[in-house]
């Protein structure tokens, strides 16, 4: 008996059997070169000819360029160093003086002039003058642990409208701590010529009982504390003074004394 052949028992060709999950792929397009613009030229160099170090050509150049970097480093470290060793400087003085301070709590002396003595003035003419003063000076140290030592060079001067009428200094002695000190200084001038205006305002001003008078006092000085002496100190002291005539027995109408320290002279 024959065998029936159906048409779904067909054999099929598995090459060109496709499955429903299965697509067919499309060739991938190949990379097209990039156009190079007219006008363009494209230079390729070969890999073994890239430096990574300088040539030869340009060695000593970049040496040059190298080494100067190198110093501007080092200039910068330099500086810096410094700059902070000046800023612990200042911080380290400025601790040292909080604590002077402190254990020692100074206070500025107190100047002023108790009395003026005038003798030498002839103003029934118009003539030289020579003038003597004798003042009297009141210095006051109210430290407890501060001594101050009154050396040579001092100055004392006497104006009357920016002229000088005297001068003379002060003496030299060691103040302790916690003193008042009196002492009298002589001024004197010699052939001193006034002018017109000046005199006929001496004779007004002692007619009025009011002879005003500017002293100028500059001392150097030397700051004990404790046992350490400090290096030397201008005090100035500027007093304005008023007079009731030009005699030896010359009363003070009035005063009043600024004083200040030059620190570094």
């Amino acid at each position: 008996m024959a065998e029936r052949v159906h048409p779904g028992d067909s054999p099929t060709n598995p090459a060109t059997e496709t499955t429903p999950h299965q697509q067919v792929s499309s060739p991938k397009p190949t990379a097209e070169k990039p156009v190079t613009p007219p006008g363009t030229y494209v230079i390729q160099i070969p890999k073994d000819q890239v430096y990574r170090v300088p040539p030869p050509e340009n060695a000593r150049r970049y040496q040059q360029l190298t080494g100067r970097k190198a110093r501007r480093s080092r200039c910068c470290c330099c500086l810096c160093t410094f700059l902070a060793i000046i800023l612990v400087l200042i911080v380290l003085a400025g601790i040292a003086a909080g604590v002077l301070y402190l254990v020692f709590r100074p206070e500025a002396p107190d100047y002023s002039v108790e009395s003026l003595s005038i003798k030498g003035f002839n103003l029934t003419a118009l003539s030289p003058i020579s003038p003597e003063f004798d003042v009297t000076v009141r210095a006051r140290n109210p430290n407890d642990k501060i001594g101050i030592f009154y050396e040579k060079g001092s100055s004392v001067d006497v104006f009357h409208h920016d002229v000088r009428l005297g001068t003379g200094a002060l003496p030299v002695f060691f103040q302790p701590t916690n003193n008042v000190t009196v002492f009298v200084t002589a001024l004197t001038g010699s052939g001193i010529e006034l002018t017109s205006a000046i005199h006929r305002g001496l004779v007004d001003a002692q007619r009025s009982g009011t002879v005003p008078f500017k002293i100028k006092l500059r001392a150097p000085v030397r700051i004990k504390i404790g046992s350490v002496k400090t290096w030397t100190i201008t005090v100035k002291v500027n007093c304005d003074v008023t007079v009731d005539k030009l005699t030896a027995a010359s009363k003070v109408v009035s005063k009043r004394c600024d004083y200040g320290v030059n620190i570094w002279d």
